[in-house]
């Protein structure tokens, strides 16, 4: 059970939910709240505003802190898209039963 002060406080720490991008090379992003899945094509954030994924090519995590809510990458970054949360968890499966489908 958590108390609402405590996901306040939580919230507080990490700030508003903030996207930068530099050129399509780098990006810094505040208001994480987790990290779901990464690879060199394609990062997927939970942020504070939704579902957040980054598509491009050779994508690095040059910082990352869940503490403070905040990730850079760079890479060549070709698409962002925002969605809910419950628009990524709809069909009920968990990332295991959509990989040994």
């Amino acid at each position: 059970m958590v108390k609402m002060g405590a996901v306040e406080e939580r919230q507080q720490a990490r700030g508003a939910h903030k996207l930068s991008m530099m050129n399509r090379r780098t990006g810094s992003i505040t208001g994480v709240s987790d990290v779901i899945s990464f690879d060199i094509s394609e990062v997927l954030l939970e942020t504070e505003m939704g579902m957040l994924q980054i598509k491009g090519a050779d994508l690095h995590v040059n910082r990352l802190s869940l503490e403070k809510g905040e990730i850079d990458l760079e890479g060549r970054i070709d698409s962002v898209q925002y969605s809910e949360v419950s628009d990524f968890k709809k069909g009920g499966e968990t990332l295991l039963n959509r990989l040994f489908r």
